[in-house]
């Protein structure tokens, strides 16, 4: 019997899998923290005997070399992807038999030019060579598909084309109750829309709620071209780091920061990022620190904001908080790190005092607008654009996270409220802004209590702030 163990990583929105028949495994699309994978497969029992890539990740650096060749596992990525490391090459058609497992692989270019997926065969007697299983990578995901502007602009058209058919090759060569085990649609940029948010689906249930499968062929093409919206800058390093061949990872601790250090660092201009809770930041944090709180969205919205040629130094409650947000960094190639310090904030401070700003909510908005007029206060939303098309506070500037460093200085002294979908960017926003002279507020408030608390909500972006 065929065993699938999810390694799921959230902070991405990502999914790989170890599939095993009691004896060996196979490992589709690993994260480059391989560490995971080597203690799953030693907790099972099992030996890896191949890797295997869907594609040239966009989103995150793989682990599937260094898991290759720590393993001695053959290391299948497409014949066709041109990359600067030994590899089993694998095609259209070709399988790959280890136990009582056969995987095919089959084309489905659209996310990339030279996707694959992998069916799964269970070769045992009692099975017959069924396909129990598809692993779609960024082709068919849960209710949705992958998008298809991540490899250039230019190929956006031919490849959302190529993304129809080949969702749609899945389901007609493939048995309806075959389960479906997408890598990405988990909160991952990489989805063109929102997954349907189910945890499992099949082929056949794919087949009825699919874009893909339900639209024809343009209208699918207009729609998901229409829906594209930004993705996160990093992505541009993603795809040539994983053709050249990703080095091994190092988690090693980084060297310990003291305050006098510290402080240095900071009056330097250099990076160093505040990890701790958003509330706990804005009631104290050291003058130019940034707050990024390490949650679910830090890695994707940390990589979207950074200087990669910058020297990072991370501050944390304690070591297990920095070794968390590490281990984040270095799935998108964040590997220098050039210190930590952690403790009490304020033991962190060396003399220069901390500085803080109020958090509030939506409702408190709508009061102080009350109180102050319009023109009163300056209000920043920080949102993406596509939510920001949907509403926003009538009279607020949309300044999405990922363009606020260039377009900090738009913002002017005095009263500023900071918002976004859950206050979680805002949190960003806001730490990116602090600075003497300015009356922060942040707006700890999930979106739809703005309409709720009487602010006016306007339909479209009607100052851009630009």
């Amino acid at each position: 019997m065929i065993d699938i163990r999810t390694i799921a990583t959230s902070g991405l929105g990502d999914r790989s899998y170890l599939i095993t028949d009691g004896e060996v495994a196979v490992v589709i699309d690993p994260q480059r923290d391989i560490d995971r994978v080597v203690d799953l497969a030693a907790d099972l029992g099992v030996r890896v005997t191949h890797v295997a890539e869907t594609h040239i990740h966009n989103d995150y650096v793989t682990g599937g070399l260094d898991l290759a060749q720590r393993t001695g596992a053959a290391y299948l990525v497409n014949a066709a992807d041109e990359v600067g490391f030994d590899r089993t090459p694998i095609a259209d058609g070709d399988e790959v038999s280890t136990g009582s497992m056969r995987l095919r692989a089959i084309a489905t270019p659209g996310h990339t030019h030279h996707h694959l997926s992998y069916a799964v065969l269970d070769t045992t007697a009692d099975a017959g060579g069924e396909v129990v299983a598809v692993f779609t990578g960024g082709s068919m995901l849960y209710g949705t598909t992958g998008r298809t502007d991540l490899v250039s602009p230019e190929d956006t058209v031919e490849l959302t084309h190529a993304q129809f058919h080949s969702v749609r090759r899945l389901v007609a060569e493939l048995p309806a109750a075959a389960a479906v085990y997408p890598t990405h649609g988990f909160g991952s940029f990489c989805a063109s829309t929102p997954a349907s948010g189910a945890d499992g689906s099949t082929v056949g249930q794919e087949a009825t709620t699919n874009p893909a499968l339900t639209q024809d062929e343009q209208d699918y093409v207009d729609a998901l071209i229409a829906g594209l919206g930004a993705f996160p800058t990093y992505y541009a390093r993603m795809g040539p780091a994983n053709t050249a061949g990703p080095a091994p990872v190092d988690l090693s601790a980084p060297e310990p920061v003291d305050p006098a250090e510290l402080r240095r660092r900071l009056e330097a201009g250099q990076w160093v990022i505040d990890l701790r809770e958003r509330t706990a930041f804005a009631a104290g944090h050291l003058p130019g620190s940034l707050g990024y709180e390490l949650s679910t969205p830090f890695v994707t919205y940390f990589g979207w904001t950074f200087d990669f040629d910058a020297e990072l130094t991370l501050i944390g409650d304690d070591p297990q908080q920095v070794a968390d947000a590490q281990r984040e960094l270095v799935r998108i190639g964040i590997d220098r790190f050039a210190g930590a310090a952690t403790g009490p904030i304020e033991s962190l401070d060396a003399g220069q005092g901390l500085r803080s700003y109020p958090v509030s909510d939506f409702a408190a908005l709508a009061a102080a607008r009350a109180q102050h007029g319009r023109s009163g206060l300056f209000i920043v939303d920080a949102r993406r654009d596509e939510e920001r098309a949907a509403g926003g506070v009538q009279g607020s500037v949309h300044i999405p996270l990922h363009e606020l460093a260039a377009r900090r200085d738009e913002v002017p002294d005095g009263q500023v409220w900071v918002y976004c979908g859950s206050g979680y960017r805002a949190s960003i926003a806001a730490s990116m802004l602090d600075r003497p002279g300015r009356d922060l507020v942040l707006i700890n408030d999930d979106w739809p209590r703005a309409a709720e608390a009487g602010l006016p909500i306007t339909d479209r972006s009607a100052t851009s702030g630009r």
